[in-house]
């Protein structure tokens, strides 16, 4: 499905950046970017976690794609726990495929073959990664996760997704929405008035 304005509504486009005290170890120190979420649920991609046990030639290879050596830079992401043989690239919005979801007017997502190949033949997206599995919640249940402070969110930024220091983005993402405050000092419950 094509398309030209966002469709991910509410916290689509928006980071989500994990609470110091996460217990969930999937997901600690984790920061997902918001795809999609609706009434019916939420799905992000866990930007933060490169796999290091796969690599962008192993899938090429396991799809059959002929790789240029100039591909080997990519990095294969872990994306989340669902769907983990199910591959998605992240990308600026200039490129632009039928299947493409154009989450906020600057960041796509596409899960076709056709954007692999694409990345390969040097006509793909100027800024993406590779996520293998996607982070899902169903219906009202994201929301849930975030007034039990669970979750903070942020504005995104290129930087951010798609910059070369992952082992530092869950801090410069801290550091985006709390400047002067201790990740270490967050309290793990939320306060009621």
């Amino acid at each position: 499905m094509s398309s030209e304005e966002p469709k991910g509504g509410f916290l689509a486009g928006q980071l989500l950046i994990a609470m110091p005290q996460m217990n969930d170890p999937r997901f600690s120190r984790a920061v997902i970017y918001v795809c999609a979420h609706g009434p019916e649920g939420a799905m992000g991609l866990v930007v933060n976690r490169v796999l290091d046990s796969f690599n962008f030639g192993d899938l090429l290879e396991q799809l059959g794609i002929v790789a240029d050596p100039l591909a080997s830079h990519i990095r294969v992401h872990f994306g989340g726990p669902v769907e983990t043989g199910r591959g998605f690239v992240l990308h600026s919005a200039e490129y632009r495929h039928e299947s493409t979801l154009v989450v906020d007017g600057q960041i796509g997502l596409t899960a076709t073959i056709d954007v692999l190949k694409d990345i390969v033949g040097g006509h793909g997206p100027k800024k993406n990664i590779l996520a293998l599995g996607y982070a899902g919640w169903g219906a009202g249940q994201l929301e849930h996760e975030i007034s039990e402070n669970v979750w903070l969110t942020a504005p995104a930024s290129e930087d951010l997704l798609f910059g070369d220091e992952t082992g530092t983005a869950w801090e410069r993402a801290m550091k985006k929405i709390h400047t002067h405050v201790d990740p270490a000092l967050l309290a793990g419950t939320a306060g009621h008035a």
